[in-house]
């Protein structure tokens, strides 16, 4: 009687579609872990590698040398990196062009930074709608297959004319495990869903910072260059 009411003794015994919600269920809490394991580890090291650059660009650093620096290891540069690489990138350009007028030069500049800016957004809300779509719809799923296996063993009761508890049991039980699973599935997706969100919030308000304060500098070293021509 124990190997019959064992999660997986009432998996085998559920009916096919009871079995596909489990099977749907378990694949997205799959997925949703796959998600939150890398996502972790990719805003973690977006917010270390933003924390470093902003030591190294606030500790004096001369910026010609470090836009050389990171053109040199171009596709390895992340986040900060390739806001201050196009950013200076497109100063440059431009200063070249239009030296006697500061405003096209800042105009151009910040643009640039505002494009990488979105781009780096981007990579870090990938998959973030994934999470909040499994946390949303992962219980509804659990509640389906749960109102469809407790159908079945009112049906199975209504066959009958003496029902009793150990009749009806495994068939509520493998019915009540899909909703069960459904939590199982969305509460993690959830949470992590509304940490990352925060933490992809806190990453932008860095990032967008830190182009402010580059384009002051940038600004004023435009206005120095048209002094001196």
């Amino acid at each position: 009687m124990e190997a019959d009411i064992s999660i997986i003794g009432l998996f085998l015994q559920a009916s096919i579609l009871v079995k596909f919600v489990m099977l749907t269920l378990l694949g997205l809490s799959v997925m949703s872990w796959a998600v939150i394991i890398q996502r972790q580890r990719l805003l973690k090291a977006a917010k270390l590698n933003a924390l470093k650059f902003e030591d190294k660009f606030w500790s004096g650093v001369d910026l010609n040398k470090l836009y050389k620096e990171l053109s040199v290891r171009q596709d390895s540069n992340t986040g900060l990196e390739i806001l201050f690489h196009a950013g200076f990138k497109e100063y440059a350009r431009l200063s070249k062009l239009n030296s006697k007028v500061p405003e096209a030069v800042m105009d151009g500049s910040y643009r640039a930074m505002r494009v990488s800016l979105s781009r780096e957004m981007e990579k870090l809300e990938t998959h973030l709608p994934l999470l909040a779509t499994i946390g949303s719809t992962s219980p509804y799923i659990g509640l389906f297959g749960t109102v469809w296996g407790i159908m079945n063993s009112f049906i199975a009761i209504g066959a009958v004319e003496n029902a009793t508890l150990a009749m009806v049991a495994p068939g509520i039980a493998e019915a009540l495990i899909a909703t069960a699973m459904g939590l199982f599935a969305a509460i993690p997706a959830v949470i992590a869903y509304n940490r990352f969100t925060t933490l992809v919030d806190s990453v932008e308000m860095s990032y967008a910072n830190f182009m402010e304060e580059f384009s002051s500098i940038l600004h004023r070293q435009a206005y120095s260059d048209k002094d001196e021509s």
